[in-house]
């Protein structure tokens, strides 16, 4: 597999993570498992895109995977599906004229 490939599996599954771990610890914004669960992968695989176009450090050398580049891939791809999970949901609260507390 490239480096590239593993990248995007790790930053979706962190993504998810995230999004489910904002989803648990603020109840105003949960959008349910499975709306968690996609807002999370999709915030995690876009931002840990990003993350990685701004820092080239996180894609590995020359295709190797480090625990280095691993573990910032899932640090960048858990706090960006967090972030996208929680804008998501205030979204929706404002869209069904909730007030987010």
């Amino acid at each position: 597999m490239s480096a590239t490939l593993i990248n995007l599996i790790i930053q979706l599954i962190a993504g998810a993570i995230g999004g489910n771990a904002a989803g648990a610890a603020m109840k105003n914004i949960d959008l349910g498992t499975l709306g968690n669960t996609i807002a999370g992968a999709i915030g995690g695989a876009g931002g840990g895109t990003l993350l990685t176009a701004l820092l080239p450090i996180l894609q590995g050398a020359a295709g190797n995977v480090d625990i280095g580049t691993v573990v910032g891939q899932a640090v960048g791809g858990g706090v960006a599906g967090a972030i996208v999970t929680a804008i998501i949901g205030l979204i929706k609260n404002m869209m069904a004229g909730q007030t987010a507390k």
